[in-house]
């Protein structure tokens, strides 16, 4: 009987290489003997929605082909299930298959490895985090059980930039958010937070940003949690904390080797759960104004918000 598996494409990831990595990635499917449909959505909630359907009728397997935004939305529709995810990385990160050892901009190679991972031992468990809001449901309000995400969850410097480069519409791509940095750094000061870990007691910090990995990097290679593993049940949490500008500057070079993590300025937790809260006190600020928290690149809103591991919430085909 021929397996039947659904790629769950974003055509405009990379500037267009989702679509142009689609032909080659079926092709190899195919000649490995998969029948093979496409998924497509207008927008992302409806290819949230047509992504679920194909889980509940029963696809062997989703494949999503793009970027961390496409691995983001298919993680909503297969965690918690037996299908399996695959991952044809082809967007401008590709956080996700960095920490899994996925090919990264060869959809022939992914498809292959996809492709042996079916016919063999059906994949890999990884680890997934899974954030609610302090009132306990979802990001996307009640009646949402949660967000999943494989990579990290971002707050403070990091999702203010993310913010202000959301609002801005020039200039575009990349650069976009390096102008946004170099605005916020204008504005630098540290964000008081409330933090808790696991079951233990809240505790005030000021930080710069807390990070809160499953896996270790994020924004295409910045190795933020860079000793995180996503098959240990544990987050490993980055708290940068107050710094001025140029020390700012002299540290987030080393991020991309993962090298800040021994700063001084730099400390780093272990924990399967964190509850992050924003401790703001002024009048015109109410608690969570003014700090959102990103997970996998994708706005969650204002904290509080409460992470916790989930042990093998996924098959991923072909992880190392």
């Amino acid at each position: 009987m021929t397996s039947d598996i659904t790629l769950f494409v974003n055509p405009t990831a990379g500037r267009g290489r989702g679509a142009r990595a689609t032909r080659p990635a079926a092709r190899v499917l195919r000649e490995a003997g998969f029948g093979v449909r496409t998924v497509l959505g207008e927008d992302a909630p409806d290819a949230l929605r047509r992504a679920r359907e194909a889980v509940a009728a029963g696809t062997d397997a989703l494949i999503a082909v793009g970027g961390d935004g496409m691995v983001s939305l298919a993680l909503q529709a297969v965690a918690g299930t037996t299908t399996p995810l695959g991952v044809v990385a082809v967007g401008t990160g590709n956080d996700f298959a960095r920490a899994s050892g996925l090919p990264v901009r060869d959809p022939e190679a992914a498809a292959r490895l996809i492709a042996g991972a079916l016919k063999g031992d059906g994949g890999r468990p990884v680890d997934l985090g899974r954030v609610v809001r302090g009132d306990g449901t979802g990001p996307g309000g009640p009646g949402r059980a949660g967000t999943w995400f494989g990579t990290v969850l971002a707050s403070g410097f990091d999702s203010r930039v993310n913010d202000r480069g959301n609002r801005m519409r020039l200039p575009i791509g990349r650069l976009r958010y390096d102008v946004a940095m170099l605005a916020e750094l204008a504005t630098l000061g540290p964000l008081p937070y409330r933090i808790g870990f696991d079951d233990g007691p809240k505790r005030q910090v000021a930080a710069t940003l807390i990070a809160v990995g499953n896996g270790g990097s994020y924004g295409g290679g910045m190795r933020i949690c860079g000793d995180a593993r996503m098959d240990d049940g544990l987050f490993d949490i980055t708290i940068v904390g107050p710094c001025s500008r140029s020390t700012l500057l002299k540290v987030f070079p080393r991020v991309y080797k993962g090298t800040h993590l021994d700063h001084p300025r730099v400390t780093v937790h272990r924990a399967a759960k964190v509850t992050l809260e924003a401790a703001l006190d002024t009048p015109r600020r109410t608690a969570g104004a003014g700090i959102t928290g990103y997970a996998d690149g994708e706005p969650l809103g204002p904290l509080p918000l409460t992470a916790e591991t989930v042990p093998g919430a996924v098959r991923l085909l072909g992880a190392r």
